[in-house]
């Protein structure tokens, strides 16, 4: 009987666990000064790994106390009958207050903890790199300040954070960039906008997370980001080539005129 009341305290002890997350959040409040320490996506896996860690511990606490009930109050003989003790009004009150108050402690912790993250997400840093991205069935068109645009393709320079600022000329879409774990409708009519780190040189996808038609599961485009060097050569070739578009096409439209006003003048 002592062993077994000793193992009932030790169990009970256990389930003080949960609330330590909750006292420890006291220490752990984000300051102005650290609000763009962790990139949006390694801010979603730091609170996604403390949710597993949390169902970890609560999942263990759970199986060890329904192991040692199963063990402690099994049944000696096929014809034994269990008694329910009789608690006073205070030990009811502490059995139905307590272990709520610890799972709501609990759960606050990790509100707390996604809140932080949302406003990670929607607090945009004053150096972002702003670029205009429009969904169509099926593309993606990406826009940048200088009048460059690519499709499907979205070339950006490591280490400096993107501001893409989004509108939809149908109907709702969602840009999703799974590298980089954030995702924002795109709806005709309306400005929306999402920001990521590119914190390392390499490719990934974007998709559309939003069914928009028969075709949706192809759009997609993909997402490159290039060492500073190569980033600025690449924007330098895109902006000569706009350039020499757009001198083509004012000569061309020169052409067309200059002969209707030659033979106006002529029969003048």
């Amino acid at each position: 009987m002592k062993t077994r009341t000793q193992l009932a305290t030790a169990l009970g002890s256990l389930a003080m666990i949960p609330l330590l997350p909750g006292l420890a959040f006291a220490e752990d409040v984000p300051r102005a000064s650290r609000e763009f320490e962790l990139t949006p996506h390694a801010h979603y896996d730091q609170v996604l790994h403390e949710v597993f860690v949390d169902l970890t511990v609560i999942g263990v606490i759970f199986s060890i106390i329904a192991i040692y009930f199963m063990v402690a109050y099994r049944r000696k003989s096929k014809d034994e009958v269990g008694n329910a003790p009789k608690l006073s009004t205070q030990a009811k009150l502490g059995w139905l207050i307590i272990p709520a108050a610890l799972f709501v402690a609990d759960d606050i912790f990790l509100f707390a903890k996604a809140w932080d993250l949302h406003d990670n997400y929607r607090n945009v840093p004053q150096n972002a790199y702003e670029i205009k991205t429009t969904g169509s069935l099926w593309s993606w068109e990406y826009e940048y300040p200088n009048g460059v645009k690519t499709n499907n393709e979205l070339i950006v320079e490591v280490g400096q954070p993107v501001l893409l600022r989004m509108t939809s000329t149908d109907v709702v879409h969602s840009h999703y960039m799974q590298k980089y774990r954030v995702t924002e409708d795109l709806m005709p009519g309306r400005i929306t906008y999402q920001w990521f780190m590119p914190d390392e040189v390499g490719e990934s996808v974007v998709t559309c997370r939003e069914y928009c038609g028969m075709l949706h599961s192809g759009m997609f485009g993909t997402i490159k980001v290039l060492p500073k060097e190569e980033f600025d050569t690449w924007m330098t070739g895109q902006v000569a080539s706009l350039e020499k578009e757009t001198s083509e096409e004012v000569a061309a439209v020169s052409n067309e005129v200059l002969p209707t006003s030659n033979t106006e003048g002529g029969n003048s």
